[in-house]
């Protein structure tokens, strides 16, 4: 299985476990940027950690607070090892931006349709600097 999604932000090649979320997200509130842990009780995935992993990210629930998040994940070294996103955030991704101009290395994100995630859901993936996702093996 693969897939070539467009470039949102250029970054580091990931590689990790995929993340597929159910439910859209918010990072302010909803994302512990000390641990990398989905904090919000309400979502579905609440306790899993997006650290390392391929995040796949159904929507976001917007705050103008999700860069900040996403710029202290990098920071802290627990940011998702690739972003996979159904629609542009441009306010989560400005986290990403932000971090790559304070010389901080960034994981890539991409753009790719939602019907496609279930496919690499449980896999072990490797996404490139060219938006190519794949399965490692």
């Amino acid at each position: 299985m693969s897939a070539r999604g467009n470039i949102l932000v250029a970054g580091k090649p990931g590689q990790g476990p995929a993340l597929v979320l159910s439910a859209p997200i918010s990072f302010w509130g909803g994302v512990d940027p000390k641990s990398g842990r989905i904090a919000d009780v309400r979502h579905p995935e609440c306790g899993q950690s997006i650290s390392g992993k391929v995040l796949f990210l159904p929507g976001t629930i917007g705050s103008s607070s999700a860069s900040a998040v996403l710029m202290e994940l990098v920071h802290a070294g627990h940011a998702p090892a690739a972003l996979v996103l159904h629609e542009p955030d441009a306010i989560l991704l400005l986290g990403l931006i932000v971090a790559q101009e304070m010389g901080w290395e960034t994981p890539v994100a991409v753009r790719l349709p939602r019907e496609m995630f279930g496919a690499f859901e449980g896999r072990q993936l490797q996404v490139g600097a060219d938006g190519a996702i794949s399965v490692s093996n």
